[in-house]
């Protein structure tokens, strides 16, 4: 059996005792995130949410693309999200590669020139936090004033450290 489909079979259990089909669509504490989509991240885990909670929007790096930013529009226009957090990691992929190195391996492993598209891979870790919630409050299609907070979650300690605005 593949992992795959032993998760999806895990999914009967789950069902068996699952008892929380009524929670609101709206998230109970009003709150949307943007982590990164790495195994090594439980953001449910570490920000203590239980099921209805928050909105977690997650990709790779957790970067503010554009999906993201329509994923928020959504969250905060119609369900009633007030505050955004995006989190970023210590041992991240994305600060391992460039845009032509993604280029590259796609043209010699699939010959596919994907040459037009931005992987959004960054150099500084700290920066890209402050980067992201910057083009959160920038966006025309969320509100202005939404408070916006920026982390790095560190997977050798589990610990999520703020990163603050340049002065």
């Amino acid at each position: 059996m593949s992992n795959l489909s032993q998760m999806v079979q895990n999914d009967d259990s789950f069902a068996q005792s699952f008892d929380q089909g009524d929670v609101p669509m709206p998230p109970a504490k009003k709150v949307a995130w943007v982590v990164c989509m790495d195994a090594r991240l439980h953001p449910e885990k570490f920000l203590g949410l239980q099921i209805g909670d928050a909105h977690i929007i997650r990709n790779a790096g957790g970067v503010a693309s554009d999906d993201a930013i329509r994923s928020l529009a959504i969250s905060t226009h119609l369900l009633g999200t007030k505050e955004f957090g995006v989190v970023h990691h210590t041992d991240c992929g994305m600060l391992t590669f460039t845009n032509d190195d993604m280029h590259a391996k796609l043209k010699e492993e699939l010959g596919v020139d994907a040459s037009d598209i931005d992987f959004l891979p960054f150099p500084d870790l700290e920066q890209s936090v402050r980067d992201d919630v910057q083009k959160i409050k920038d966006s025309p299609l969320l509100p202005d004033g939404i408070p916006v907070s920026g982390y790095v979650y560190e997977v050798e300690t589990g610990k999520l450290r703020e990163i603050v605005p340049a002065s």
